[in-house]
């Protein structure tokens, strides 16, 4: 991953010279703690690289500053994420509301969703408002893929559909306006944009259904987390929508008791065999490689695959991450 090592530095740095106040302290202290907890830069990386292919040589834009409010909004949905969930981890780390408290969380995440904002607010007016248009539906759209996965939480069961809108909601679209971003601060015309949103849309799914696949078949050192967490959490993940689809009556009737299993090692052993037994994990890698094939269409209309090129390589180290 060695291409992506420069626009990580880049990254890191903006984030670094973002200027926050020293008081108060609760109010700044967490942005500065979560900024540095590190993290893939996947989306940023996306705008960088979208603003490079259509962006002038004699232009003086810069696509960083846009790039920074997309990372900068991602961590705020990620400290808001970790109040709802509970979650008292995120990379590696105590979460903020954890090491902190949620009231404090909030507000930082408050800060952080305003500084996105004034970044995409530093371009000359006629670009800042394609940038924020473009940026309000998708804060919008974010927050209406969280609300889903919540209330699929106190369901027993989601439809595929269902579970597909979800997590292009919760996760796709900010791929897809990170690469619109980008695009608009480059000067691309109308098609190109769209091209390079569906791109990111289609890579976003997929890319959810990957993390589906390596929380139960990753390996947890790479991961950074237990094999079979969602299996322990009884989630609604991909892989257990489709075992319900694919299950008759009598496994589906094994498939509630192991779920009802104290013994996790037990309960992860058990679904694991179910889901061979399915082909379970065979399916979600074609519904997985059926949305990287349609990414790679809407990619190819910008410019034909090649290695070199920065997007198509990322893309080509996507699919084959491990963690």
């Amino acid at each position: 991953m060695s291409f992506l090592e420069n626009y990580t530095k880049k990254i890191d740095d903006g984030l670094k010279e973002i200027n926050l106040p020293e008081k108060p302290n609760n109010l700044y202290d967490p942005l500065r703690y979560f900024f540095t907890l590190g993290g893939k830069r996947i989306r940023p990386i996306l705008t960088l690289l979208a603003a490079e292919k259509f962006t002038a040589k004699d232009s003086k834009i810069d696509a960083l500053d846009a790039a920074l409010a997309v990372e900068i909004f991602h961590n705020f949905s990620l400290v808001h994420d970790d109040i709802m969930d509970e979650a008292p981890v995120r990379r590696g780390k105590a979460t903020v509301h954890t090491k902190w408290d949620s009231n404090i969380a909030i507000l930082s995440g408050d800060v952080m969703l305003v500084k996105a904002y004034q970044y995409l607010n530093s371009y000359p007016s006629e670009i800042s408002k394609k940038l924020i248009d473009v940026f309000n539906k998708t804060a919008i759209e974010v927050c209406e893929g969280q609300q889903m996965d919540m209330d699929f939480e106190k369901r027993l069961s989601v439809e595929q559909d269902e579970y597909l809108k979800m997590i292009r909601l919760k996760t796709s679209v900010l791929l897809g306006c990170a690469l619109q971003l980008g695009a608009i601060v480059g000067g691309a015309d109308l098609k190109a944009q769209n091209d390079l949103y569906q791109f990111g849309l289609n890579m976003g799914v997929a890319f959810q259904i990957q993390d589906d696949l390596l929380d139960l078949y990753g390996d947890s050192a790479l991961v950074g987390k237990q094999v079979g967490g969602d299996i322990i959490a009884n989630k609604n993940t991909l892989l257990m929508i489709i075992a319900r689809q694919e299950s008759n009556e009598k496994q589906l009737s094994s498939l509630e008791v192991l779920l009802k299993k104290v013994d996790n090692n037990k309960k992860i052993e058990g679904i694991i065999t179910l889901f061979e037994l399915l082909n379970v994990k065979e399916k979600c890698q074609d519904l997985m490689n059926n949305f990287y094939k349609k990414a790679e269409m809407h990619l190819q209309e910008i410019e034909l695959k090649n290695e070199q090129s920065g997007l198509w390589a990322l893309t080509s180290l996507l699919k084959k991450r491990s963690y």
